[in-house]
């Protein structure tokens, strides 16, 4: 493991975790669970190559050490299996599609999706992203007065979720995007409770709070997205170049299968949700980290100037933007969107000399690692600089996980990381955001990363 050395410019204090020093007793880890499952891991998660906790006999092993994570997620993956908390915290939504599926079932829809995000297809998305992304910047602009706040959360989820229906859904603009908003915040605000609920063993039809509004948010977004499909069945997915269409014409090269439209419906749903939340959070906490570190803020701004030359951000500039990338890179490192991910040992397996009972959970915990003390030096700190090509060369691979790894790998991720450099550009150039004085984000768990309390800054023009 190595770390990296560079010296702070500035240290103020930014949004964080604190871990409980000893692992939690029973009754406190699960209401801790419960309220915020990422804030049960202790110190140890944070400090040891490997860890593991027990809880009613059941055993979950932590792994940390990027070779170890190698092995889970990439060498001996066919050996792995999605944990059953995920399972059942996201199948009731999302069916049995490409982020829940395993073995063939999951090949064969990965084969069918994999054409949208080849990079040349992504380069062609572009214009509509900074499209998107001028759209946001010209409602903040003309918003409120300086001194009021924004919620930048919400703003980053509209523009990102703008921009899945321009390239994704070739531009339907008749779904009702606050009410699909609000159902997915709802949905997920119940996976907390599933996440104790597997780990008490309780049968899945259990009821728990919250339960009725995440099925009926889960029943509103599955109808609506079943509706886009049958649409788009009626009318044929000829001259049409997006997701839906390739979903709905996709076959399986071995059995010559088709999608039927739950299947679509399933898949669409996932990228729909995984493809906007997960980009948005990204932008939010990047504005944060930004706001608390202006020096960084400044570089940014400088690299897009000299860039664009003092023009509009244009689809060719995106690519040359280097440093606007590792900002971006570094603020998903401190605040990882999949903050973990969790298999199972479909059989016995041997991972680092140490033995794997089959059934066993096996967490690959992504914000511990993000801020390991054997893989960063410093690792609360906000520096961009660690992303610089020689920096990322002299690196494991496997300290660094904020899209996963191995077969499973995000296949959003080139899409995610071009649309998040666009959208920063075209808003930085334009726009200050400033935290309101003493605001510091809490983070919460609910598959995703959040800040709980959403990310309210004060947006004004730039000067000059």
């Amino acid at each position: 493991m190595n770390a990296h050395t560079t010296l702070p410019v500035e240290r103020p204090t930014t949004a964080r975790l604190v871990p409980p020093e000893t692992p939690l007793g029973p009754f406190r880890l699960i209401r801790t669970i419960v309220r915020n499952p990422i804030e049960a891991w202790p110190r140890a998660v944070y400090r040891d190559p490997v860890y593991t906790s027990s809880f009613l006999g059941r055993e979950t092993l932590f792994v940390m050490d990027p070779a170890l994570v190698r092995a889970v997620l990439v060498d001996q993956a066919e050996s792995f299996e999605k944990s059953e908390v995920l399972r059942r915290a996201l199948s009731p939504a999302l069916g049995d599609a490409i982020l829940t599926a395993d073995g063939a079932r999951w090949r064969w829809q990965r084969r069918a999706a994999a054409p949208i995000f080849r990079n040349e297809r992504i380069m062609r998305f572009l214009p509509a992203m900074i499209a998107a992304a001028e759209r946001t910047r010209d409602a903040l602009a003309r918003g409120a007065p300086p001194e009021a706040e924004t919620d930048l959360a919400p703003v980053m989820m509209r523009t990102t979720f703008a921009i899945i229906v321009a390239t994704m859904l070739s531009g339907d603009g008749r779904i009702d995007v606050a009410r699909v908003e609000q159902g997915i915040t709802d949905y997920l605000e119940s996976t907390s409770w599933i996440f104790a609920m597997t780990l008490l063993r309780a049968p899945a039809w259990m009821p728990f709070p919250g339960r009725a509004r995440s099925e009926r948010a889960r029943t509103y977004l599955r109808d609506e997205l079943l509706r886009l499909v049958a649409e788009r069945r009626r009318i044929g997915v000829e001259g049409r170049d997006d997701l839906l269409s390739l979903l709905v014409a996709a076959r399986d090269p071995e059995t010559g299968q088709a999608m039927d439209d739950r299947d679509v419906a399933d898949n669409l749903l996932t990228f729909v949700t995984a493809g906007h939340e997960t980009t948005a959070l990204a932008l939010a906490w990047t504005l944060y980290l930004l706001a608390l570190h202006p020096s960084v803020e400044a570089r940014v701004v400088a690299e897009v100037e000299a860039v664009t030359g003092g023009g509009p951000v244009e689809p060719g500039h995106v690519e040359a933007l280097a440093y606007t990338r590792q900002t971006v890179q570094e603020a998903m490192r401190l605040y990882p969107p999949a903050p973990v991910v969790v298999r199972a040992a479909l059989e016995d397996v041997e991972i680092g000399g140490r033995r794997v009972a089959r059934g066993t959970p096996v967490a690959v915990p992504i914000y511990a690692i993000h801020r390991h003390a054997l893989l960063w030096q410093d690792p609360d700190r906000f520096d961009p600089d660690r992303f610089a090509p020689e920096a990322v060369k002299a690196r494991d691979r496997y300290a660094y996980l904020p899209f996963g790894a191995g077969p499973r790998v995000c296949i959003g991720m080139s899409f995610a990381l071009m649309e998040s450099v666009a959208v920063l550009a075209v808003l930085i150039r334009a726009l200050r955001f400033r935290l309101a004085p003493g605001f510091v984000p809490t983070l919460k768990q609910r598959i995703t990363l959040r800040p709980a309390e959403g990310m309210p800054m004060r947006v004004s023009l730039r000067e000059g």
